[in-house]
Protein backbone atom coordinates (compact mmCIF):
# COMPACT_ATOMS: atom_id res chain seq x y z
CA UNK A 1 0.00 0.00 0.00
CA UNK A 2 2.83 2.42 0.78
CA UNK A 3 4.61 1.96 -2.54
CA UNK A 4 1.21 1.90 -3.71
CA UNK A 5 0.39 5.18 -2.76
CA UNK A 6 2.89 7.22 -1.38
CA UNK A 7 0.81 10.42 -1.94
CA UNK A 8 -1.77 9.16 0.18
CA UNK A 9 0.13 7.94 2.90
CA UNK A 10 1.70 11.36 3.02
CA UNK A 11 -1.65 13.16 3.51
CA UNK A 12 -2.22 10.64 5.82
CA UNK A 13 0.63 11.78 7.94
CA UNK A 14 0.23 15.67 7.54
CA UNK A 15 -3.63 15.17 8.62
CA UNK A 16 -2.05 13.44 11.79
CA UNK A 17 0.22 16.25 12.55
CA UNK A 18 -2.96 17.97 12.59
CA UNK A 19 -4.56 15.72 14.72
CA UNK A 20 -1.72 16.21 16.82
CA UNK A 21 -1.73 19.98 17.38
CA UNK A 22 -4.90 19.85 18.00
CA UNK A 23 -5.15 17.59 20.73
CA UNK A 24 -1.64 19.37 21.90
CA UNK A 25 -4.24 22.66 21.76
CA UNK A 26 -7.00 21.31 23.84
CA UNK A 27 -4.65 20.00 27.12
CA UNK A 28 -3.24 23.50 26.71
CA UNK A 29 -6.71 25.62 26.64
CA UNK A 30 -8.00 22.73 29.38
CA UNK A 31 -4.33 23.84 31.89
CA UNK A 32 -5.13 27.43 31.21
CA UNK A 33 -8.14 27.50 32.40
CA UNK A 34 -8.03 25.45 34.93
CA UNK A 35 -4.61 27.69 36.36
CA UNK A 36 -7.22 30.34 36.45
CA UNK A 37 -9.66 29.01 38.33
CA UNK A 38 -7.19 27.70 40.50
CA UNK A 39 -6.06 31.66 41.03
CA UNK A 40 -10.07 32.40 41.78
CA UNK A 41 -10.56 29.49 43.93
CA UNK A 42 -7.79 27.68 45.31
CA UNK A 43 -7.66 24.34 45.30
CA UNK A 44 -4.29 22.26 45.54
CA UNK A 45 -4.95 18.99 44.23
CA UNK A 46 -5.98 21.19 41.01
CA UNK A 47 -2.31 22.46 41.20
CA UNK A 48 -0.78 19.22 40.61
CA UNK A 49 -3.12 18.70 38.16
CA UNK A 50 -2.16 21.72 35.80
CA UNK A 51 1.72 20.53 36.97
CA UNK A 52 1.17 16.95 34.80
CA UNK A 53 -0.72 18.38 32.60
CA UNK A 54 2.05 20.67 31.75
CA UNK A 55 4.38 17.99 31.92
CA UNK A 56 2.22 16.15 29.42
CA UNK A 57 2.25 18.74 26.80
CA UNK A 58 5.89 19.08 27.24
CA UNK A 59 6.19 15.43 26.08
CA UNK A 60 3.30 15.44 23.51
CA UNK A 61 5.19 18.10 22.10
CA UNK A 62 8.42 16.34 22.18
CA UNK A 63 7.12 14.02 19.78
CA UNK A 64 5.12 16.36 18.04
CA UNK A 65 8.53 17.68 16.64
CA UNK A 66 10.69 14.36 16.38
CA UNK A 67 7.82 13.28 13.97
CA UNK A 68 7.62 16.36 12.01
CA UNK A 69 11.47 15.94 11.47
CA UNK A 70 10.88 12.41 10.25
CA UNK A 71 8.42 13.37 7.55
CA UNK A 72 10.78 15.98 6.43
CA UNK A 73 13.46 13.71 6.13
CA UNK A 74 11.61 11.01 4.39
CA UNK A 75 9.57 13.07 2.13
CA UNK A 76 11.53 16.00 1.58
CA UNK A 77 8.32 18.11 1.49
CA UNK A 78 8.14 21.76 -0.72
CA UNK A 79 6.47 25.10 -0.47
CA UNK A 80 3.12 24.97 1.52
CA UNK A 81 3.27 21.26 2.80
CA UNK A 82 7.16 22.35 3.86
CA UNK A 83 6.00 25.25 5.62
CA UNK A 84 2.96 23.56 7.49
CA UNK A 85 5.38 21.10 8.79
CA UNK A 86 8.09 23.38 10.13
CA UNK A 87 4.97 25.64 11.71
CA UNK A 88 3.75 22.35 13.28
CA UNK A 89 6.92 22.73 15.14
CA UNK A 90 6.37 26.30 16.11
CA UNK A 91 2.87 26.16 17.25
CA UNK A 92 3.99 23.34 19.44
CA UNK A 93 6.84 25.37 20.95
CA UNK A 94 4.20 27.95 21.62
CA UNK A 95 1.79 25.54 23.33
CA UNK A 96 4.43 24.29 25.37
CA UNK A 97 5.29 27.56 26.78
CA UNK A 98 1.70 28.10 27.26
CA UNK A 99 1.64 24.88 29.48
CA UNK A 100 4.54 26.53 31.66
CA UNK A 101 3.00 29.06 32.25
CA UNK A 102 0.17 28.17 33.35
CA UNK A 103 2.41 26.11 36.13
CA UNK A 104 3.42 29.58 37.06
CA UNK A 105 0.25 30.98 37.52
CA UNK A 106 -1.03 28.14 39.75
CA UNK A 107 1.95 28.59 41.69
CA UNK A 108 1.93 31.54 42.36
CA UNK A 109 -1.80 31.14 43.37
CA UNK A 110 -0.62 29.29 46.20
CA UNK A 111 0.93 32.62 47.68
CA UNK A 112 -1.95 34.38 47.64
CA UNK A 113 -4.58 31.77 48.25
CA UNK A 114 -4.86 33.38 52.16
CA UNK A 115 -5.46 36.75 51.12
CA UNK A 116 -8.06 39.25 50.45
CA UNK A 117 -7.88 40.50 47.06
CA UNK A 118 -8.22 44.30 46.56
CA UNK A 119 -11.48 44.40 44.49
CA UNK A 120 -10.16 46.30 41.74
CA UNK A 121 -7.06 44.04 40.43
CA UNK A 122 -9.26 40.90 41.02
CA UNK A 123 -11.97 42.17 38.50
CA UNK A 124 -9.06 43.30 35.98
CA UNK A 125 -7.25 40.33 36.12
CA UNK A 126 -11.19 37.99 35.83
CA UNK A 127 -11.80 39.76 32.68
CA UNK A 128 -7.88 39.36 31.49
CA UNK A 129 -8.15 36.06 31.93
CA UNK A 130 -11.45 35.77 30.54
CA UNK A 131 -9.87 37.28 27.59
CA UNK A 132 -6.67 35.62 27.09
CA UNK A 133 -8.46 32.42 27.24
CA UNK A 134 -10.38 33.39 24.05
CA UNK A 135 -7.24 34.51 22.46
CA UNK A 136 -5.94 31.18 22.83
CA UNK A 137 -8.63 29.49 21.63
CA UNK A 138 -8.77 31.75 18.54
CA UNK A 139 -5.16 31.48 18.12
CA UNK A 140 -5.45 27.65 17.71
CA UNK A 141 -8.38 27.65 15.68
CA UNK A 142 -6.97 29.83 13.38
CA UNK A 143 -3.98 27.41 13.15
CA UNK A 144 -6.07 24.27 12.63
CA UNK A 145 -8.68 25.50 10.08
CA UNK A 146 -6.17 28.18 8.48
CA UNK A 147 -7.85 31.16 9.05
CA UNK A 148 -6.74 34.24 7.95
CA UNK A 149 -9.01 36.64 9.13
CA UNK A 150 -9.38 35.20 13.02
CA UNK A 151 -5.18 34.91 12.73
CA UNK A 152 -5.34 38.72 11.86
CA UNK A 153 -7.78 39.66 14.85
CA UNK A 154 -5.37 38.24 17.29
CA UNK A 155 -3.03 41.57 17.15
CA UNK A 156 -6.41 43.84 18.23
CA UNK A 157 -7.00 41.61 20.83
CA UNK A 158 -3.44 41.64 22.20
CA UNK A 159 -3.84 45.25 22.03
CA UNK A 160 -6.45 45.35 24.59
CA UNK A 161 -4.94 42.35 26.94
CA UNK A 162 -1.98 44.85 27.11
CA UNK A 163 -4.47 47.79 28.38
CA UNK A 164 -6.08 45.73 30.47
CA UNK A 165 -2.33 44.77 32.10
CA UNK A 166 -1.53 48.31 32.55
CA UNK A 167 -4.82 49.00 34.10
CA UNK A 168 -4.07 45.62 36.82
CA UNK A 169 -0.38 46.96 37.52
CA UNK A 170 -1.95 50.49 38.11
CA UNK A 171 -4.49 49.09 40.51
CA UNK A 172 -1.97 46.77 42.13
CA UNK A 173 0.63 49.27 42.51
CA UNK A 174 -1.84 51.57 44.31
CA UNK A 175 -3.16 49.11 46.68
CA UNK A 176 0.67 48.07 47.57
CA UNK A 177 0.92 52.13 48.89
CA UNK A 178 -2.05 51.88 50.61
CA UNK A 179 -1.27 48.75 52.67
CA UNK A 180 2.58 47.80 52.60
CA UNK A 181 1.85 44.82 54.55
CA UNK A 182 0.32 43.60 51.25
CA UNK A 183 3.76 43.92 49.40
CA UNK A 184 4.55 40.78 49.75
CA UNK A 185 1.34 38.79 48.21
CA UNK A 186 0.69 41.45 45.39
CA UNK A 187 4.18 41.27 43.92
CA UNK A 188 2.80 37.56 43.21
CA UNK A 189 -0.50 38.82 41.86
CA UNK A 190 1.33 41.36 39.71
CA UNK A 191 3.39 37.69 38.48
CA UNK A 192 -0.03 35.92 38.05
CA UNK A 193 -0.94 39.09 35.63
CA UNK A 194 2.52 39.25 33.75
CA UNK A 195 1.67 35.50 33.09
CA UNK A 196 -1.39 35.94 31.36
CA UNK A 197 -0.43 38.76 29.64
CA UNK A 198 2.09 36.28 28.22
CA UNK A 199 -0.20 33.71 26.79
CA UNK A 200 -1.30 36.90 24.66
CA UNK A 201 1.55 36.78 23.35
CA UNK A 202 2.04 33.43 22.30
CA UNK A 203 -1.31 33.67 20.99
CA UNK A 204 -0.32 36.03 18.83
CA UNK A 205 3.01 34.28 17.65
CA UNK A 206 0.72 31.34 16.82
CA UNK A 207 -1.56 33.93 14.32
CA UNK A 208 1.70 35.41 13.04
CA UNK A 209 2.95 31.76 12.58
CA UNK A 210 -0.65 31.09 10.57
CA UNK A 211 -0.40 34.06 8.43
CA UNK A 212 3.56 32.87 7.55
CA UNK A 213 1.98 29.61 6.91
CA UNK A 214 -0.58 30.89 4.44
CA UNK A 215 0.86 33.71 3.06
CA UNK A 216 4.75 32.85 3.32
CA UNK A 217 5.01 37.03 4.39
CA UNK A 218 6.02 38.02 7.51
CA UNK A 219 3.25 39.82 9.34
Amino acid sequence: MEKRYPRILFRKRLKDLRKEVNDIGKLTLKAHKDSVNIFADYDENMVEDVLATSKKIDEMVFYLERKCISIIAAEQPVAKDLRFIEACIKVGSHLKRIGHLAANIAQASDYIKDETIPKKPQEDLKHMADFVQMMLSKGIHAFLDQNMEMARELKQDDDKVDDLFDQALEHITRSMFKDKESISYLVHLLFVARYMERVGDRAVSIADKTIFMITCEKP
